[in-house]
């Protein structure tokens, strides 16, 4: 699929639910946050569907996020849903670590090819404060899995102040260097304010480049992370919400005030 500035679209995030499992201060609200009704979350079956017209118009490459992934019933069962679909070729998952001990070999075994996790220090007490009571221990347990479940290459997510140069990324970047994992060094986003740069070791932030579609977990397709447009999958109708957002997806990222990060996954 190209879209009006000829930017080949072949690659579908999506955010399976607003909830999670820990509270990053740079994600949520100390208070947290009202979550949507259960009710109102987009069902496998309507996943599935939005996965399979992608498929059959160029969409290659899906990325399950949330909030956290791992905490929606079910999950496994949905990726060997998608991993079942004709011509996608590459389905990875953006999580934070917590769960992953648990699930790393059935989701590998459901057809998952890799993890993204999310880790932002090595220090075990930052962890703990940065996600407002998470164990880091539990994080490098399901690293561990990964690796055995295959689930490579292991990419890790590290949310920078300004640079990779700042003493929780560099110890992070050791760690990973020591156990073969990809390390990317994100700079902290501001939807609203539109603040936001190019993923260090990545792609994601490069505009220009920009190749993917965002399906939130209410069943709405956005075209881009920092906009407000938003096309309804159940009212549009699939198709519909599909041509929309490529004859709309902006040429730049701008701001976004209708998502937070919790609920559309970066």
């Amino acid at each position: 699929m190209l879209d009006q500035f000829n930017r080949e679209v072949n690659y579908l995030r999506i955010s399976v639910t607003d909830r999670c499992n820990l509270r990053c201060t740079y994600c949520m609200p100390a208070e947290g946050v009202e979550f949507t009704p259960h009710n109102q979350i987009i069902s496998f079956e309507e996943i599935l569907d939005v996965v399979k017209h992608g498929a059959k118009n160029g969409i290659n490459k899906v990325r399950l996020t949330g909030g956290e992934p791992l905490v929606r019933k079910g999950i496994v069962d949905l990726v060997k849903m998608i991993s079942e679909v004709e011509d996608i070729t590459d389905l990875a998952m953006t999580t934070n670590g917590i769960l992953l001990k648990e699930y790393a070999q059935p989701l590998a075994d459901a057809g998952l090819k890799r993890v993204n996790v999310s880790l932002d220090t090595t220090n075990a007490e930052d962890f703990k404060s940065i996600t407002r009571g998470g164990d880091i221990n539990d994080v490098y347990d399901g690293i561990k899995s990964a690796k055995k479940a295959g689930l490579t290459p292991i990419k890790i997510n590290c949310v920078v102040t300004e640079s990779k140069y700042e003493e929780n990324a560099k110890k992070v970047a050791e760690y990973c260097d020591k156990e073969g994992l990809q390390v990317r060094f994100i700079e902290m986003m501001d939807l609203k304010g539109g603040s936001f740069s190019v993923v260090d070791g990545g792609e994601g932030g490069d505009c220009s480049t920009c190749n993917r579609l965002r399906l939130n977990s209410t069943g709405n397709l956005r075209p881009c992370l920092f906009s407000n447009l938003s096309f309804d999958t159940k009212t549009e109708g699939v198709a519909g919400a599909y041509k929309l957002s490529m004859h709309n997806k902006p040429k730049n990222g701008i701001t976004s005030e209708t998502v937070e990060f919790y609920n559309i996954g970066g």
